[in-house]
């Protein structure tokens, strides 16, 4: 169960740097991308959100789950 915590973490630390990274590029976001399919404008995402959206943040939410999974077992190792 404190592994799962640990990863969790992890995921969350992640998920929180990439979203501001992504506003600072400039890059939608999954909340700025969903928010606009409830309005009448029509949802505009260019080439770079959507490889931002469907590669690089599930690639880079994977990268937070071995982070949190390293930080584990190297916490394990010194208990």
């Amino acid at each position: 169960m404190i592994r799962l915590y640990f990863i969790g973490l992890g995921i969350l630390i992640t998920a929180i740097l990439a979203n501001a990274l992504a506003g600072k590029l400039g890059l939608k976001s999954w909340y700025d991308a969903l928010t606009t399919l409830g309005t009448a404008q029509k949802p505009t995402l260019h080439s770079l959100d959507v490889l931002w959206l469907i590669v690089v943040y599930p690639l880079t939410l994977g990268l937070g789950y071995r982070l949190g999974a390293l930080i584990y077992q190297k916490l394990m190792l010194l208990l």
